[in-house]
């Protein structure tokens, strides 16, 4: 095994995020929290207001020998729409904003490559606008927002939202699934 990396990304609500890279080969943790806001120890409720200025996130621990950091990237912008600011699907507010939060300035240049490379094809049709900043302010989320779609898979939102970009991921990544 390589030495664990930690990558953190905001892709929208993290139930959804999360329940997806709980599936990936070579993902060794993952975490629902908040980051890159302003207020210490954030509560759901907090951030749900807009204004703490924090990013709904999942925090990933991986193997770089199992899987790459552009596999995870790619996972990532499959899974969600990079070209609305401030929304995903339903759920909008700055709290919902798609990011790249690095830990090391080698994710940083891997990830801005990635997005100049798919604007350059223009492959979303409309830009790109996930921000790619350094990780700062993390905090978890509550217990009962961990494993959300693992222990809540016929909640409502799980169902309509989750379960189809999990069902995504497995279609298209066949060989990344986890085991």
């Amino acid at each position: 095994m390589s030495s664990p990396q930690t990558i953190v990304l905001g892709g929208g609500c993290f139930w959804c995020t999360e329940a997806v890279y709980v599936k990936v080969r070579g993902i060794t943790d993952v975490e629902s929290g908040y980051c890159n806001g302003d207020v210490q120890r954030p509560s759901y409720e907090d951030v749900c207001t807009g204004s703490t200025g924090h990013n709904e996130v999942v925090k990933l621990d991986y193997d770089p020998s199992q899987i790459s950091l552009g596999q995870i990237l790619e996972i990532f912008f499959l899974i969600h729409d990079p070209t609305t600011l401030n929304r995903q699907g339903n759920d909008s507010g700055s709290q919902y904003r798609s990011g790249i939060y690095f830990t090391t300035p080698q994710q940083q240049q891997e990830a801005q490559a990635m997005i100049a490379q798919m604007t350059q094809d223009n492959l979303f049709g409309r830009p790109i606008v996930t921000e790619v900043q350094a990780l700062s302010n993390y905090w978890p989320a509550e217990e009962y927002h961990q494993d959300f779609f693992e222990k809540n898979p016929y909640q409502g939102y799980c169902m309509a939202v989750a379960a189809p970009k999990v069902a995504k991921f497995r279609k298209t990544f066949a060989q990344l699934v986890r085991d």
